[in-house]
């Protein structure tokens, strides 16, 4: 049996990064919030709110896990927050798990 070769630190952070990406759009909820951000770039959370059958504390929740994970952007805007989605992250999405298949 060969032994399992330990990652590199850079790879690491990568694989770390990647790892929280998939968790953030593991729960349905979220998921659903993304693809309407890509389907209505740049909206605002009330639209996202409109959108669901959950509350707007619930909807900003998910936001700001999604934020965090790098998936969206978001600006206030007088009262108000609009979001979009990240393309500097899709891209880095897109490209790592391109290389993992």
């Amino acid at each position: 049996m060969l032994p399992i070769e330990k990652t590199p630190p850079h790879k690491q952070i990568d694989q770390d990064r990647l790892m929280v990406m998939l968790k953030a759009i593991s729960h349905p909820m979220r998921f659903e919030i993304l693809q309407y951000l890509v389907a209505h770039p740049h909206c605002y959370t009330k639209e996202i709110v409109d959108h669901l059958p959950i509350s707007q504390a619930t909807v900003s929740q998910h936001i700001k896990q999604l934020r965090e994970a790098g998936w969206l952007a978001s600006e206030a805007v007088c009262q108000m927050t609009r979001h979009w989605v990240d393309q500097d992250n899709i891209d880095w999405f897109k490209q790592t798990i391109g290389n993992i298949f």
